[in-house]
């Protein structure tokens, strides 16, 4: 045998690579196989106490069934007809809406700025994040008491400092407002903190450019800031949106857990509560749920589909 046919050989005999692409559905089960054991627990309890209350608060809302459990009578749309010729629904609904159309753009403008300015003082960086973070860590009823006593006419702080005379608590016109300012105060911390990270993570070197260039503070803050902003600013607008259609705690701490003046500040939650476990309506409670539910869900799945558009756009 020569020299040649004793290299080729074994080249001529050496096993060819597998050419049998795996399957999907193969790909799939052998994932299932490694991982399905590590989001078993979380599935689990996603649906024992997610999935199935759902599942139980849709199926009492086609019945009266009562808070006692008894005689749940299947009743068809009828509790959906009622809800949706209730005025005490919509106007329950209004005064969410105007609460979250009020709290929301005041929240995103004013954790911004305080972000901003936290992110550029010198000194004692520490304690100007802890002040403006702290009021979030408050639970609600603390913060509902303490500024129901700061909106006191007689011993209030508020009318004291600025000269009023104005019956916050107990006046239609300013009921809704004060939870509103008071809302402002306890959670603009959470929206402070997604800003002042987002603005930390900004490359420092894209200022220094603009600032070769001649840019002035103004013309890096719309160029740069605001353009790297955008996709955080777009989740604190969702995060608020969602937290202010439910807004209860606070409105219902700092009226005594009563609807306010004229039922000034009956938010939707509240109503729904109060139909379950005051008139004992657990079945048309359940049908407002749901509604309530769907119309939550369709404003996240509306930000979702603007903000595929526009990534689309871009791309």
């Amino acid at each position: 045998m020569s020299v040649l046919d004793t290299a080729v050989a074994p080249a001529a005999v050496r096993p060819s690579p597998a050419t049998d692409v795996e399957s999907p559905r193969t790909r799939l089960t052998r994932r299932l196989q490694h991982g399905g054991w590590f989001v078993a627990p979380f599935l689990v309890l996603f649906a024992l106490f997610v999935l199935l209350p759902i599942g139980r608060g849709l199926w009492l809302s086609f019945t009266d069934a009562n808070i006692s459990g008894t005689g749940e009578r299947f009743v068809g749309l009828d509790n959906y007809r009622e809800a949706f010729g209730n005025p005490l629904m919509w106007d329950a609904l209004g005064h969410s809406a105007y609460f979250t159309l009020l709290v929301v753009p005041c929240i995103v403008v004013l954790a911004f700025l305080l972000a901003m300015l936290a992110h550029h003082i010198e000194r004692a960086k520490w304690l100007w994040r802890l002040c403006f973070f702290a009021p979030f860590l408050l639970p609600s009823t603390v913060a509902g008491n303490l500024w129901q006593w700061l909106f006191n006419p007689a011993t209030g702080m508020i009318n004291h400092v600025f000269g009023l005379d104005t019956p916050w608590l107990t006046q239609k016109s300013t009921a809704l407002l004060a939870v509103v300012i008071t809302t402002l105060w306890w959670t603009v911390g959470f929206s402070f903190l997604l800003f002042l990270a987002a603005l930390q993570n900004i490359p420092d070197h894209l200022y220094e450019a603009a600032a070769l260039d001649g840019a002035n503070a103004w013309h890096r803050l719309v160029h740069i800031t605001l353009p790297m902003l955008r996709n955080i600013t777009g989740l604190v607008v969702t995060l608020q949106i969602l937290a202010s259609l439910q807004v209860f705690d606070q409105a219902v701490v700092m009226q005594d857990f009563g609807p306010g003046p004229e039922e000034s500040t009956r938010t939707f939650v509240q109503y729904t509560l109060e139909e379950g476990f005051t008139a004992y309506r657990v079945g048309y409670a359940s049908a407002i749920s749901i509604i309530f539910f769907v119309l939550i869900a369709a404003v996240a799945l509306g930000r979702m589909w603007l903000l595929r558009k526009r990534e689309e756009g871009v791309r």
